[in-house]
């Protein structure tokens, strides 16, 4: 299973890089997490720069694709050749799932019509433009679609990526591989308050009720 952060010039660290960080818990043969970014190197808003493993068009084809945000996600709904290319995302073969100012990326593409999204307080009103319904809450998802509002979110949208690509207890191990040591309960429960009501009955059969 691949997934791919998208991750351009500009790109907020603890979004792509906290995903990155627990995704990369799961160790199973053909696990697979990348950064994926329309240059070979993309710098963060805060000067932290990094090679991308792929290009846009391989994580198009990947089975999951979280998109990251960023201090130029404005600028990226803009570039007419990056987004020709993320016209290749698609909801029917893959799970999709948008970070704060990605969630404006995913809009701007047409995938976030009829569905309500999360975002974060900044890009609010960019989404709202786009005509989608902001939620006051940091994770929402209906199918193969999710959206996180706030950095610290990621971790609700890595958790929710590892229920849907491998299971819930691989989830909950990698959540609770990174969680504050004397807090990791108290981690792993909010991440599943805020994930488990957007998965399929089948995947939470086994939570205590």
């Amino acid at each position: 299973m691949h997934t791919a952060i998208l991750t351009f010039e500009g790109y907020n660290e603890l979004d792509s890089l906290i995903a990155l960080g627990i995704l990369n818990r799961v160790k199973e043969p053909g696990w697979r997490v990348s950064i994926a970014s329309p240059t070979p190197r993309v710098t963060s808003m805060n000067g932290v720069t990094i090679d991308a493993a792929i290009g846009l068009d391989e994580a198009c084809t990947a089975d999951a694709v979280i998109v990251g945000s960023g201090s130029r996600t404005r600028e990226v709904v803009e570039d007419l050749t990056i987004m020709s290319v993320l016209r290749g995302l698609d909801p029917a073969r893959q799970l999709l799932a948008a970070q704060c100012s990605g969630t404006l990326i995913l809009a701007k593409l047409g995938l976030l019509n009829d569905i309500p999204a999360c975002t974060d307080l900044t890009t609010k009103p960019w989404v709202i433009a786009a005509g989608v319904t902001v939620l006051n809450q940091p994770f929402y998802a209906r199918g193969t679609l999710a959206t996180a509002g706030g950095c610290l979110a990621a971790t609700y949208l890595a958790t929710w990526t590892i229920a849907q690509l491998h299971s819930l207890d691989a989830a909950k191990t990698a959540m609770h591989y990174v969680a504050p040591v004397g807090e990791k309960d108290e981690y792993v429960d909010r991440a599943l308050r805020n994930v488990t009501p957007y998965l399929d009955p089948a995947l939470t059969s086994s939570l205590p009720r």
